[in-house]
């Protein structure tokens, strides 16, 4: 029960978060610019505004260009591993099998546990969250040796059952 309870206090040790920029007001649109309206009068776009240089066009805030000069597609170098549809994560396939998501995330926690011990946070050290993050790696890796040293044994056992089947016949 540890462990769930690190993961849930884990939150509660991270600082916080920089305030969010304020959103840019919409320009007003331009004279003789359709403004959403069908023949009948009603607003099509729902509210919302027009995209500059589309006519008609919706706003799209994931579409928008980077403020920070990031491309959208781009990501940077040492990126943390992301959870995957293929990790086989989801509930279902963890009844079954959860070594491929135990072990991706144990590799999410080791690029984690190494980015705190860099020099991005030798300024502002964060030693209550390294020990956080090395117990749950600890806790992850003994997860996966479990998993790992039973379906062994199973595999050992159904051996074992073949030979002593066999030599009982």
């Amino acid at each position: 029960m540890a462990p769930l309870l690190l993961v849930l206090l884990l939150p509660a040790l991270l600082p916080p978060p920089p305030p969010a920029p304020a959103p840019a007001p919409a320009p007003p649109p331009a004279r003789g610019a359709p403004r959403g309206r069908g023949h009948n009068g009603r607003d099509w776009t729902g509210g919302r505004g027009s995209l500059p240089g589309v006519p008609g066009g919706t706003r799209r805030p994931h579409l928008s260009p980077p403020q920070d000069g990031m491309q959208l597609l781009e990501e940077p170098q040492n990126w943390p591993p992301r959870i995957r549809c293929s990790d086989a994560c989801d509930p279902l396939a963890l009844e079954t099998n959860s070594t491929r998501c135990l072990q991706r995330i144990r590799q999410a926690l080791q690029h984690y546990r190494d980015l705190l011990g860099s020099d991005i946070f030798r300024d502002q050290p964060q030693p209550q969250l390294e020990t956080t993050m090395e117990q749950l790696l600890r806790h992850v890796q003994r997860q996966i040796q479990r998993h790992l040293a039973l379906k062994r044994l199973r595999s050992f056992a159904a051996v074992m059952s073949r030979v002593f089947n066999h030599s009982a016949r």
